[in-house]
């Protein structure tokens, strides 16, 4: 037998334990290959593929974050694999092996599976990748299907790139590789383990660093965000790894004191298993919890900016198109009728109207502030339209905005942005501004974030008074100091660019500020944008899906040989089947489900926070991300449970024989 046939023979009698590392490292080359194609493909390279250049940076980034990840989680996984097979070089060595010849052994193993993952991944996104093309094609928007290609470059890059860094790793376990002396390795395997030493103040010290780290995150504002955001984030990753170290141990430990419970059944073996398993796995279960945190916390938040986008765009430009004009039939911006034949000549039907009449308020001030005493120039000053009660509560309505309530010479001040509401220009108490040259003094009793017309030039702030005293305002004003507030809304206002541009190449572009007409073109840029974010990380977030789920089912697996032996031995002693079964589950579980659990909590705690600063709810959104990601997991889980319990039984059956 040569060494060729011995590694290969080696890695089909380890294929169980193989396989999902090799599957997390042929997915790795696959997204790996894709990512490069594109960005070596001969038409984003020649610039002819529209918007190629707005995800070339993204993609580029993410090329170095696989391999850096790639490059752990094989090192990793080979460490692992190597302390299993101590008994296996201690026999190759008592036979007369050299560790010449089990280095290259190794060596061989190596290259067999850097290149079965390099062929496979490479095969594969050769397969996928015309696909991948019409589907960023179609978010970039370029209005032609990207060609098929195989760069090349792409390949040599992908092949030298991941075959450089499996054999950097191979090389690296070559020097741990037949340093211990014989003896040292055939008793690796029959070595007790070590109780679990339980640490209370440990185990105290992780709750409370996990409480405090969630309590800071949930009280964080946008003026507390900058000072706090390190400490939430070490107190969480510290607590975290205290959870799995010692509260784990502590919280087994508890449930082993109260007898009813630990005598009950099969809850003994349980229970007494898990605390090695958990004490055994307590760092691979921290750093899965964290990355699962750091995903589900990325993938969540672009998640709810896309879902959010259209809300926080429509609640602050109410309508799609809107404009303010100075006089009460005057149309220097643009002619309403004009842009009324715009819509019905494309089709569109109008389904909200506005013409909002009110008066211009100049040189607004609180009194006794700093713009005030004159200390600010003339041009930057505060302008405000006026309106009364009656009309701004029917706009309101309409709108669905909070309606104002004010009496006699009392005032509301209307902030177009509800994140303005903390830094609003003027302070509650008296007021003045100028109405056609004359003083107007009030008292400002009330402010409200969101505007109920387009927030341009006159109209950015509206100053809500009462209706008998708005009248008497209006018949002292002279005629220039009237405004209205036009706007239009109209169905499936996300796809009429080409209307919008129609509009507003109708608009006089020396009145082109009086004028908003950039909702539309921002919602689908801003929709581009976060499309295509999501698309690439979509494959990022299953890369580290892949990845963590493998290396538990990894983990699980160079245990197998001990779990073998001792269900054998308790199948012996009469315990049954589903018993067994039961026990498996409850371990394989815990081991699998808690750090999905934990990573998911941490999430979920984070996207709350980031609610706070939005002033919005969007944990509804970031629970279709969490939900999709438990249920993914939870099926991972169950082929990984089934396979074990498969191998537990084969290697009872095999021992019995």
């Amino acid at each position: 037998m040569t060494f060729r046939s011995l590694a290969l023979s080696n890695v089909r009698g380890n294929w169980r334990a193989y396989s999902a590392f090799l599957l997390s490292s042929i997915f790795s080359v696959l997204i790996f290959y894709l990512y490069a194609a594109f960005l070596f493909h001969p038409d984003v390279r020649s610039g002819e593929i529209r918007g190629a250049a707005q995800v070339k940076q993204g993609m580029l980034a993410c090329e170095f974050l696989i391999m850096i990840f790639s490059f752990f989680f094989v090192l990793y996984s080979n460490s692992a694999f190597m302390k299993t097979r101590k008994k296996e070089f201690g026999l190759f060595t008592l036979f007369g092996m050299t560790r010449g010849q089990i280095r290259k052994m190794v060596l061989y193993e190596g290259a067999f599976i850097a290149a079965v993952s390099i062929a496979a991944g490479i095969g594969l996104g050769m397969l996928f990748s015309k696909l991948f093309f019409l589907a960023l094609g179609m978010l970039l928007g370029s209005g032609e299907t990207i060609p098929f290609a195989v760069p090349q470059i792409a390949l040599w890059v992908t092949i030298a790139g991941f075959f450089a860094l499996f054999m950097t790793i191979t090389a690296l376990t070559l020097l741990r590789v037949g340093r211990s002396q014989i003896v040292e390795l055939l008793r690796e395997a029959r070595k007790p383990k070590p109780e679990p030493r339980l640490s209370v103040a440990a185990a105290l010290a992780g709750f409370l660093t996990l409480a405090g780290g969630y309590a800071l995150a949930l009280t964080m504002n946008t003026m507390t965000f900058l000072v706090l955001s390190i400490p939430v984030i070490g107190l969480t990753v510290v607590g975290t790894y205290f959870l799995f170290s010692q509260g784990s141990v502590a919280v087994l430990r508890l449930l082993m004191r109260r007898r009813r419970f630990y005598y009950n059944r099969t809850h003994m073996l349980t229970v007494s298993q898990l605390v090695y398993k958990m004490k055994d796995n307590a760092r691979l279960l921290f750093v899965i919890s964290v990355m699962s945190a750091v995903v589900l916390s990325a993938s969540g938040t672009v998640y709810v900016f896309q879902k959010l986008q259209k809300e926080q765009i429509v609640e602050h430009t109410p309508y799609a198109v809107g404009f303010v004009e100075r006089g009460a039939n005057a149309h220097q911006v643009v002619d309403p009728a004009e842009v009324e034949r715009i819509l019905q000549s494309d089709g569109l039907r109008i389904t909200r109207e506005q013409k909002l009449t009110g008066l211009l308020g100049e040189n607004l001030v609180s009194v006794g502030s700093a713009a005030d005493s004159g200390s600010v120039d003339e041009k930057d000053r505060m302008k405000a339209m006026i309106v009364s009660e009656r009309d701004y509560n029917r706009e309101a309505q309409i709108l669905g905005r909070k309606k104002a309530d004010v009496a006699g010479s009392e005032a509301a001040l209307i902030l177009p942005y509800k994140e303005m509401e903390s830094f609003s220009p003027l302070k509650i108490g008296d007021i003045r501004f100028t109405l056609g040259g004359k003083t107007v003094a009030l008292k400002l009793a009330s402010q409200m974030g969101g505007a109920i017309a387009s927030p341009v030039s006159y109209a950015s702030y509206m100053l809500v008074v009462d209706d008998a005293l708005y009248e008497t305002l209006r018949a002292s004003a002279p005629p220039q100091s009237t405004l209205v507030s036009y706007g239009y809304d109209w169905a499936n206002w996300e796809h009429s660019e080409a209307t919008v541009d129609k509009i507003d190449a109708a608009i006089d572009p020396a009145y082109e500020r009086q004028a908003q007409t950039y909702r539309v073109p921002s919602y689908a840029s801003g929709q581009q944008s976060i499309a295509l974010t999501l698309f690439i990380g979509l494959f990022i977030s299953l890369l580290f899906f892949v990845a963590m789920g493998s290396l538990i089912y990894f983990k699980l697996f160079t245990e197998l040989q001990d779990d073998q032996t001792q269900f054998k031995a308790l199948a012996r002693i009469g315990m049954t089947a589903a018993e067994i079964r039961r026990i498996v589950v409850t371990q394989v579980g815990l081991v699998f489900l808690l750090p999905c659990l934990v990573g998911s909590v941490h999430a979920l705690i984070a996207i709350q926070a980031l609610g706070n600063l939005l002033h919005s709810q969007i944990l509804k959104y970031a629970a279709v991300v969490f939900g999709i990601y438990i249920v993914m997991q939870a099926a991972y889980f169950a082929v990984t449970c089934a396979t074990y319990l498969r191998s537990i039984r084969k290697g009872g059956r095999t021992a019995t024989e």
